[in-house]
């Protein structure tokens, strides 16, 4: 008789035993068994998802364009695709025009590229690779510096100090190990823009000990000033002066600015030298955009109007919220995103899972967006509203989250 020897099962990667739960899994976890009246109409403000709904001209151009679906498309996109963002960047920022065949790079949707950047830029041989993020901060920062061998540092961004970045909180020894750090501006869920003079202290880090700048910029269009867009990476070293985008990339997306978050398509702009790098990775990684996905994507980024009339959909919406709930709420009006970020009278999770069971909404608990670092962790007590759904929706949750917190 044949023995089989038995081997014990094992993890694949052990890095993956190391994720948290992504931010609404916990919350489905803490909602479990919660019952609302159900007389009242579930609104969902727990998840950046825009509602608006997607231009017919988008739709349209996605339709027209399905023979693409006969071909393989280029991972690189196509020229057409690559000059359309090329133009939109220098026309947003206010820059020299970007070489679309070597500083653009068309990506399915942000989210995939910020995971993939640091997969394709981390060094796991040099000694104690780091990775820094923001804190609150988008999960998947943190999930990809893991899943590349680097251990995630937090710099937490906090209420007195205007959200603002203080690189002060890591010590030297830390940014010596730094290899990427990513930064989001406009902030989720603050809504915090960063300064030039913010950007200029980050890249003088950057040119003192070499690391790549990742910023997360998908909510760069939804700004409440007309006059004011917000200060991007890529325009802001050009306005200090820095040629060549040195060791700095720039994700953005189609998905909040022309509501179209199904569509999965953004790109990544910056540094030709670091592109080429993360082409090759994308070629093997095999994450080319549909041809008619490209097709869409064109139409969007060569059109503005639909992104205005997004904005004063968003602008009514902060009118009538901050309207009704600054009376019990400590609600301030973002400078972008579509996100209210209040403290809260109670435990953040109590105050969801009350929130939720009492009036059916449904808001995300701070602390689930953010960790434990310095001594605090900044998301505690407060929770993320997202302004997402329909105006009349929005002007009713938050009649309803006025009505709880008078009632505690």
């Amino acid at each position: 008789m044949v023995r089989v020897r038995e081997v014990k099962a094992r993890s694949v990667n052990p890095d993956l035993e190391r994720l948290q739960s992504y931010p609404f899994q916990k919350l489905s976890a803490l909602l479990d068994g919660v019952h609302p009246d159900s007389r009242r109409k579930p609104i969902a403000l727990h998840i950046g998802e825009p509602r608006h709904p997607t231009p017919v001209f988008i739709k349209q151009a996605l339709a027209d364009s399905l023979d693409g679906l006969a071909h393989y498309p280029p991972t690189r996109g196509s020229e057409a695709l690559r000059t359309a963002i090329a133009e939109w960047v220098a026309r947003r920022y206010r820059l020299d025009a970007l070489d679309p065949r070597s500083e653009v790079i068309p990506v399915n949707g942000s989210r995939e590229a910020l995971f993939a950047l640091a997969q394709a830029v981390i060094d796991p041989t040099r000694p104690a690779p780091v990775v820094a993020c923001p804190n609150p901060f988008y999960q998947i920062y943190e999930g990809a510096a893991l899943l590349a061998r680097a251990e995630p540092h937090y710099l937490n961004n906090l209420p007195q100090n205007r959200y603002a970045f203080d690189f002060g909180q890591l010590p030297d020894e830390i940014w010596r190990h730094i290899q990427l750090i990513y930064v989001c501006s406009p902030a989720n869920p603050t809504g915090y823009v960063m300064s030039l003079a913010e950007w200029e202290r980050l890249f003088a880090l950057s040119d003192r000990h070499g690391f790549v700048i990742a910023s997360d910029e998908c909510y760069s269009e939804i700004y409440l000033d007309e006059d004011r867009p917000p200060l991007g990476a890529l325009q802001a070293a050009h306005q200090l002066g820095r040629k060549g985008f040195s060791r700095l990339v720039m994700l953005s997306s189609l998905s909040k600015r022309s509501n179209v978050p199904g569509m999965r398509s953004g790109f990544v702009a910056g540094d030709a030298a670091l592109l080429d790098k993360f082409l090759l990775y994308r070629t093997y990684h095999g994450c080319a955009m549909s041809p008619p996905v490209q097709a869409a994507s064109i139409a969007a980024w060569k059109d503005e109007a639909h992104v205005a009339e997004n904005r004063r959909l968003y602008r009514e919406k902060f009118a009538a919220a901050l309207d009704i709930l600054r009376p019990v709420l400590d609600v301030e009006i973002p400078a972008a995103a579509f996100y209210l970020w209040p403290r809260t009278p109670l435990p953040d999770t109590e105050f969801a899972r009350r929130l939720y069971q009492e009036q059916a909404v449904s808001v995300l608990p701070g602390s689930y967006l953010a960790r434990e670092a310095h001594g605090v962790n900044p998301g505690v007590n407060r929770v993320r509203i997202a302004l997402v759904a329909p105006g009349d929706e929005c002007a009713e949750a938050a009649r309803r989250i006025r009505a709880f917190v008078e009632a505690l």
